[in-house]
């Protein structure tokens, strides 16, 4: 309890954490049970947590944030409703941001390569390659 009121975690994080500390599984999956009726453990509240950080500070795109909710054993519906309720707006603004960001590094090479080494960038931090395609466009204004 005390672990779970100064963080959230997912039921997986808890489960293996208390596996680590020796006990059975049967003994890990009833603490974990009692620690979701007693509201200490919450999956949505955890995966809107994960995905409002990880978009706001890490600047992941929804695809990778996908990835890693998956990894950490949460249901896929709540991970796509979760995803869903991210601002379209906030969402591009932070592409455009880190798009200008990486441009402004220095890129060598013809257009065409830079297209490409941003849309890469892009790509490998998330983000689809539809709005990858389109946020590129825009700035580099071709």
């Amino acid at each position: 309890m005390q672990l779970c009121s100064r963080k959230e975690y997912c039921r997986k994080e808890i489960f293996d954490k208390i596996l680590s500390w020796g006990c059975t599984r049967e003994d890990a999956n009833e603490i974990v049970d009692y620690l979701v009726e007693g509201k200490f453990l919450d999956e949505r509240r955890y995966t809107e947590a994960f995905v409002r950080d990880k978009l706001r500070f890490n600047k992941w795109g929804r695809m990778k944030i996908s990835y890693m909710l998956r990894a950490k054993n949460v249901e896929k519906s709540l991970a796509m409703d979760v995803l869903s309720e991210i601002d379209e707006t906030e969402y591009g603004e932070i592409l455009i941001a880190e798009l200008q960001k990486k441009h402004r590094t220095g890129l060598r090479g013809n257009d065409y390569e830079v297209k490409g080494k941003l849309f890469r960038f892009a790509t490998s931090r998330g983000f689809e390659p539809e709005i990858v395609t389109d946020a590129i466009s825009k700035l580099t204004n071709s």
